[in-house]
């Protein structure tokens, strides 16, 4: 069966695409980044969606790979698109310098390498008096947040850690013995270029930077750190009063699949994967009317608040340093998800061009999520009651200590939401023992975690019953004057205002402001109002850095709460393309807003930026409780009634629940 023009790159597309890169450099040493397939332009896809929903057999665009490798030997950094429906190169072009494509696991293990073999790293071991526990350092590989302008070389950095030096189990939380010096490794030239000594002391005495001089030759700094262990292996007694759950659906899911085209209560869509957004939705329809073309987490920026030299330069941007759908996890039935699961799949480039599949690395299952709607009729006490069932798809990233949860839960009202938890383990970094510093919180002995946000970019693409004519609009609710109209001062609207131009916005909790979608060419015949989707947004503080900053510069992004753009290929990513040691963002929604062009009842795309601001508390360590966020997209004025009103009524032959009589009999 011929693969859809949203299917991701099958491994013989991606080795077949490695082989052309091979092909353009005879002779020398690839470092392949990443293969995948370019998206169609939409100008094609749009009427190939038309002719596929209409029940004919549309010609597909064609299968373009786009690859992102080094050639070791001139220490360049190159793309390179392939058209394998024609089996010939298309375009290639070398990256400026000081534009460096992602960092990747190989890269990370090849800098711990060097560094645990390096002289300085190795006088830096004896200075803290870890000698005789040197088989218990390990590293986490960092990418190097710029600090500074200019063509800065391809760094790494790695922040050093101990497994608990009682056992040195595999396992052991490293966290909880954070070592004082990074070791600096150039990726190309391949080697240390320096060590780092990191500030350890409080406010009064640690403003700037740390000296090592002080370090007693000798003597284990690690002594005032403690085991704080998460592992169950070595946590020991866990409770024993939980009793199973179990999440059964007799008749099988109510899902049907395709391929990766999914159908459920109404609604129509195809799952996509991508290495660096990871899990991707596309064309999605409720009831045979399009609602979204596109649905994706476009970026995530995690700047540090410590500003003492060198861990000031911890500033990740997890999606373009790293890449969402390489750091996906493989899923595991009755962990990561419950019940009738279905798993979906995502294929990865190593460096030398083999392909390789992440298992499982999106999960699809049904939920009940609680009451969709009720009312009881207080005149015959006669109820109607259905439950919320939804659909959850969902993915779970590792970048390095922090895990992220990425779950989008379609409804059966036609509402999508995303749902985004944080757990993992905080970040540490060595104070000594006895001290606390205003940069964070110690949550452990001898263990500083440092205040830091997770600031997220959602990108949606609209197709509000069309692909090409939406505009977004800002509500405000607005007191009206005293007057005649409102002789008692009670009264309030809801003003409209459509946004022109490329623009921004910002959240106003004061007026109420929402922002939704509408096709201003249709009208809702009830209300009259154009039909629409609304976005529930989350209106977060945004980026602190300062105005001015390189770190403010580089993710402009995180300094608005919309971004509304008008559609270009290919335009997918918040941050910019290049955000590893970026100092400023290029390509980003800054840049697209800048253009200055016309978005109303045009092709446009709102962008969403929100986040969390972590001041870590000691209840984070050893290992995070989830932290969760929500937005939604529900329809506003797109229905004539309730969408939901002819799902089934809730009863207990159809869901079958238990009534517990005794209390003491949950526990039996």
């Amino acid at each position: 069966m011929a693969p859809h023009p949203f299917d991701q790159f099958s491994l013989k597309e991606i080795e077949n695409s490695a082989a052309f890169i091979k092909a353009q450099h005879p002779g020398k040493t690839i470092h392949i980044k990443t293969i995948e397939r370019e998206e169609p332009p939409k100008a094609l896809m749009v009427p190939y969606l038309e002719a596929e929903r209409a029940g004919k057999n549309p010609i597909p665009p064609p299968r373009v790979g786009h690859c992102i490798y080094y050639v070791l030997e001139n220490k360049a950094a190159a793309e390179l698109w392939v058209n394998l429906d024609e089996q010939k190169v298309v375009e290639y072009k070398e990256l400026p310098r000081g534009s460096h494509p992602p960092i990747d696991p190989w890269e990370a293990a090849e800098a711990q390498e060097a560094a645990f073999n390096h002289p300085e790293v190795i006088a830096a071991i004896t200075k803290c008096g870890l000698d005789s526990v040197k088989e218990c350092l390990t590293a986490d590989g960092w990418m190097y947040g710029c600090d500074e302008e200019g063509d800065v070389p391809r760094y790494t950095q790695l922040l050093i850690y101990a497994r608990d030096p009682k056992h040195n189990h595999p396992d052991s939380n490293m966290y909880a013995f954070p070592v004082p010096f990074v070791p600096v490794y150039d990726v190309l030239e391949k080697k240390i270029v320096r060590v780092d000594w990191c500030a350890t002391g409080s406010d009064s005495d640690d403003s700037t930077g740390f000296n090592y001089n002080t370090l007693t030759e000798g003597k284990n700094i690690l002594e005032t750190c403690q085991g704080n262990e998460y592992d169950p292996e070595l946590v020991g007694k866990t409770r024993d009063d939980l009793k199973p759950y179990n999440v059964i659906q007799p008749e099988g899911a109510s899902f049907s699949l395709q391929g990766n085209l999914v159908t459920w209560q109404k609604w129509r869509f195809r799952v996509g994967f991508t290495p660096r957004e990871g899990m991707v939705l596309h064309d999605l329809s409720f009831d045979g009317r399009s609602t979204f073309y596109r649905l994706s987490v476009s970026e995530m920026a995690v700047p540090y608040g410590d500003p003492r030299p060198p861990l000031h330069r911890k500033m990740a941007f997890d999606f373009g340093d790293c890449g969402g759908g390489k750091c996906a996890n493989e899923l595991s039935l009755g962990c990561d998800c419950l019940g009738t699961i279905k798993y979906f799949s995502g294929n990865i480039v190593d460096p030398q061009g083999n392909a390789f599949t992440k298992k499982n690395v999106i999960c699809m299952h049904e939920q009940d999520d609680g009451i969709a709607w009720k009312h009881t009729n207080y005149r015959t006490d006669v109820p109607a009651i259905t439950r919320r069932r939804i659909l959850v798809l969902q993915t779970i990233l590792t970048v390095g200590n922090y895990e992220y949860i990425f779950a989008w839960h379609l409804d059966q009202a036609a509402g999508i939401k995303l749902e985004i938890r944080a757990t993992g383990v905080v970040s540490t970094q060595y104070i000594d023992g006895g001290k606390h510093s205003k940069w964070g919180t110690i949550v452990s002995p001898s263990v500083l975690a440092t205040s830091h946000q997770h600031i997220f970019s959602v990108r949606m693409d609209p197709a509000i019953d069309g692909y090409k004519k939406n505009t977004v609009a800002y509500c405000d609710t607005k007191t009206t004057p005293w007057d005649e109209f409102n002789p008692k001062g009670t009264a309030f609207i809801n003003d409209v205002t459509y946004v022109e131009k490329s623009s921004t916005l910002m959240a106003d909790i004061a007026a109420n402001r929402y922002v939704k979608i509408v096709n201003e060419g249709i009208k809702n015949p009830v209300s009259g109002n154009p039909v629409a989707y609304k976005l529930h947004a989350a209106p977060t503080a945004l980026l602190m850095a300062q105005p001015g900053s390189i770190a403010r510069k580089r993710a402009a992004f995180a300094t608005k709460h919309f971004w509304v753009t008008k559609y270009k290929d290919n335009e997918f990513y918040a941050g910019g393309v290049w955000t590893n040691q970026s100092s400023k963002e290029v390509g980003g929604v800054q840049d697209a807003v800048n253009r200055n062009e016309n978005v109303r009842d045009d092709d446009v795309v709102l962008w969403h930026s929100f986040g969390l601001t972590h001041h870590p508390r000691v209840e984070d360590f050893p290992v995070m409780p989830v932290e969760m966020m929500n937005i939604m997209l529900t329809p506003n004025d797109f229905f004539t009634r309730n969408p939901a009103i002819d799902v089934p009524q809730s009863t207990q032959k159809f869901n079958r629940s238990v009534e517990v009589m005794e209390c003491r009999s949950c526990h039996m």
